[in-house]
């Protein structure tokens, strides 16, 4: 697939804040698995909301209030059908991957005990080790770790050898967000369900790349960021099992979430009430929906046939320098590229980058038990979306070089 066939030149028009310039040169934005940039098409969606129906929603009855939920329940049909969800009511709003794990691991306090274990990889995001850690001290319960090799794929022998009927949740994301990985999910899936496990999938940083189709895939706990996929900051969705999530207690108290309320007792709302308790980030979910018209508008399938296209570009570009050693080169992965050169410090090769108007990411990337695995501080980490050029990665590529030859 080439760039003109998607017409890049077309959809970077879309995204008005790679117009401009950082520190006296345009900006090359390749920082997409920290955040995506948000298209025109989004932006207009969030100034709509505020200019015409900025209301509360659900137990109003005038006008902005009810065309302001009807905009937030569309946009969780919208994200339901992207997914291809059983039921609308097993997305629930959240304001990101990290409150959506949290809301898993607080639910199943109740369901742990002292010898139970739960499974956890070994290039999880800090987000996805340590609520589990806190559940694994509320509980008693044993916290084990799938191993990695050097290419940054799973040992996925050792994780088979490690479930057992004590087994009760098993956590991995889809994509690592330090490597680029693309992890077997449905191998890990399968395996946890023969013994009787749970499973959450962290699909923060797969969303923007790969279509999940989570009923094909029968995982009970999947976890979403809109600000990966277009959308704003501070709204996410965690998908749950009808279920499981039948069974789960609430995460929070409040508004919202109750069917009825004395100082005797409480009783819960129906699904997805039940989890959404307080007034939620309205503009936030709407925006997010348009955020995945927009993506449908380009196309899963062409995004990633694209974005796969400027990794191999870019993975064969920056080989070319002396010392440069890519971490994460697994047969499977995603528009991520982490790196380092012998003898020069992360921040300082970023340093000089940001300089140049690349913006990159430096350090461990919240996954510090993968640095750790390979004895080193942190990483450069060149991330790419579909909006990103050849003509990008060779700036990049220029850049990198500019910088060794300064700091060496």
């Amino acid at each position: 697939m080439t760039q003109t066939s998607m017409d890049i030149i077309t959809i970077r028009k879309d995204f008005p804040i790679l117009e401009r310039e950082v520190n006296g040169q345009p900006l090359v934005y390749l920082d997409n698995a920290a955040t995506s940039q948000t298209p025109r098409q989004v932006i207009n969606t969030i100034v709509d909301y505020y200019e015409r129906y900025n209301a509360n929603i659900h137990r109003g009855v005038h006008s902005l209030s009810q065309e302001a939920t009807d905009a937030y329940e569309i946009a969780r049909k919208k994200i339901q059908e992207h997914f291809n969800i059983g039921h609308s009511h097993e997305v629930i709003f959240t304001s990101g991957t990290t409150h959506s794990i949290n809301l898993v691991a607080t639910g199943f306090t109740s369901f742990l005990k002292k010898g139970d274990e739960v499974l956890v990889s070994a290039m999880e995001h800090h987000s996805n080790i340590v609520p589990w850690q806190m559940l694994c001290e509320r509980t008693g319960a044993t916290l084990k770790v799938i191993p990695m090799n050097l290419e940054g794929e799973l040992v996925m022998e050792e994780y088979h050898q490690l479930l057992s009927e004590k087994t009760k949740l098993v956590f991995c994301n889809h994509v690592s967000n330090a490597l680029g990985t693309i992890n077997p999910i449905q191998e890990i899936i399968d395996a946890a369900h023969k013994v009787g496990a749970a499973v959450l999938i962290d699909g923060a940083q797969a969303a923007a790349h790969i279509q999940a189709d989570l009923k094909a895939l029968d995982v009970d706990f999947y976890t979403v960021s809109a600000h990966k996929m277009c959308g704003p900051t501070g709204v996410g969705i965690l998908y749950g099992k009808e279920e499981w999530l039948k069974k789960l207690p609430p995460y929070q108290g409040g508004g919202e979430m109750i069917a009825e309320v004395t100082f005797e007792k409480t009783t819960y709302a129906d699904l997805p009430h039940k989890f959404e308790a307080g007034t939620p980030n309205i503009c936030g979910g709407i925006a997010f929906g348009a955020a995945l018209d927009y993506i449908n508008s380009i196309g899963m399938n062409a995004i990633a046939q694209y974005e796969d296209e400027l990794v191999q570009y870019a993975t064969e570009q920056l080989l070319t320098i002396e010392g440069l050693r890519i971490y994460g080169t697994a047969k499977r992965k995603t528009s991520v590229i982490s790196f380092n050169i012998d003898g020069i410090h992360p921040y300082d090769i970023g340093t000089i980058l940001d300089k140049l108007g690349i913006a990159v990411r430096t350090g461990h990337h919240c996954a510090q038990p993968i640095m750790d695995f390979y004895q080193i501080p942190g990483t450069v980490r060149a991330s790419f979306s579909f909006y990103n050029t050849k003509e990008e990665v060779d700036k990049l590529v220029e850049g990198v070089k500019r910088a060794r030859n300064m700091l060496l």
